[in-house]
């Protein structure tokens, strides 16, 4: 009755509904960590993680816990991360006003997603009912685009939300490939190359002036430069927004040349042509959408299903990600990418890191969030079934630093709603 009561709390008044400590028992704990525990009893206090037990051998005393929960060998997860996402800056990507990711502009590092990030979007409360908890909002166009940070998909606001404020800059390499077939026609392809150089220089000329802005006893402070602070130092990552091999050569280089601190790249479509570089270098990737079709016409149709088994095999650190058309809403998928790649080289649990603790080791927030261990952050969710198939995916409980999640959507009261109308009239 008190777990009842508990739930209809949560329900109706969202994120009031904290208890002090809750006990799950009886779970199929998938740790995050490639590591799984079978009838598992996980206990948290306040925000914190602070049990992990066998539940055959555990002696627990019930007065002890707020609320205890038998899951009864149901699944329980940390909460899935949407890194490089639209998510909370684009409620519908048709209607330009509702569209708050793309600035004027090609040099904007001082634009912050995090005062856009619209914590009462219709499209979040889908998304978390996949078991998707964590997103990290990004800004979009333009040749440095601003400021991401990582938040929670359920807050009040975005001060409430926030997880990682401006945890990195995201910067677009230029393409070096920019027509089909270009290979048919010579002078495309200088057409190509010269503007790729030009663009390239005019990267580097902003660094170097960054550069020379930070080394100065300048006293007018500019707020654009000041928005890439933090990258030479290593307190902000750099997103590189790369994908073909000689983009990803030149980042490699450039990387090396500004001694980047924490370059991460995003995109690395070609990635599996520079393993050796990319682990010397010790760079991450979040690689591109699983579910894209071959970017290059003599490419493996499969190509993007491979990559993460390719990457994992070499020793790279890396994570899933979900960039391209429809992408804010189409969050509520990352766990079915994930699902995916199980048969092109990954175990179950390897799958699951990519998209919870490989994700959050590459936004460097992994001390507190990405697996379910002691002393870390209780953002956690409960699936009936294996949560990375679309068929068995099925969310009953949920946490965000130890506060009960709100798991009704729109649509869902729209099925609801209709089913009921239906039924009726049969």
């Amino acid at each position: 009755m008190k777990q009842l009561l508990i739930i209809i709390l949560s329900i109706t008044f969202g994120l009031n509904a904290q208890e002090s400590s809750i006990l799950f028992k009886n779970a199929t704990l998938h740790k995050g960590n490639g590591e799984v525990m079978k009838n598992a009893s996980v206990g948290i206090v306040g925000e914190e993680i602070t049990l992990i037990e066998s539940s055959l051998t555990f002696k627990h005393d019930d007065s002890k816990w707020d609320s205890i929960v038998d899951l009864k060998e149901a699944h329980l997860y940390p909460g899935i991360v949407a890194p490089n996402s639209t998510l909370g800056l684009t409620e519908i990507d048709a209607v330009r006003a509702t569209r708050d990711y793309d600035d004027v502009g090609e040099l904007n590092p001082h634009v912050r997603s995090l005062i856009a990030f619209n914590a009462e979007s219709d499209v979040m409360t889908t998304i978390k009912t996949n078991g998707v908890l964590l997103v990290q909002s990004v800004p979009r166009g333009g040749t440095v685009s601003g400021q991401s940070s990582v938040f929670h998909t359920q807050g009040w606001n975005w001060e409430d939300a926030a997880v990682s404020v401006d945890d990195g800059v995201h910067l677009n390499w230029p393409r070096f490939l920019r027509y089909w077939n270009a290979g048919l026609q010579k002078n495309k392809v200088d057409d190509s190359k010269d503007a790729y150089a030009k663009e390239k220089k005019e990267i580097e000329d902003f660094f170097d002036l960054t550069l020379a802005y930070f080394n100065s006893d300048a006293v007018q402070i500019d707020n654009r430069l000041e928005g890439m602070r933090g990258i030479f130092s290593g307190n902000k990552r750099l997103y590189i927004h790369a994908d073909e091999l000689q983009q990803l050569t030149d980042v490699l280089l450039f990387c090396n040349k500004y001694k980047i601190a924490h370059p991460v790249i995003v995109g690395g479509y070609d990635a599996h042509l520079l393993l050796p570089q990319l682990r010397d270098a010790k760079i991450p990737v979040m690689l591109p959408r699983v579910h894209s079709l071959p970017y290059n016409e003599n490419d493996a149709i499969d190509h993007a299903f491979q990559l993460p088994g390719i990457l994992h095999e070499a020793g790279i650190l890396y994570c899933l990600q979900n960039e391209g058309d429809m992408e804010a809403m189409n969050s509520r998928n990352i766990p079915f990418l994930a699902g995916h790649t199980m048969g092109f080289g990954l175990s179950e649990e390897e799958a699951l890191m990519s998209v919870t603790l490989n994700p959050c080791r590459i936004m460097g927030i992994d001390s507190e969030y990405g697996s379910i261990e002691i002393g870390k952050k209780a953002t956690l969710f409960v699936s009936e079934g294996p949560a990375l198939n679309m068929r068995t995916n099925h969310v009953t409980h949920a946490l965000m630093n130890g506060e009960w999640v709100d798991l009704s959507n729109r649509q869902e009261s729209l099925y609801l709603k209709y089913k009921k109308k239906y039924e009726q009239q049969n």
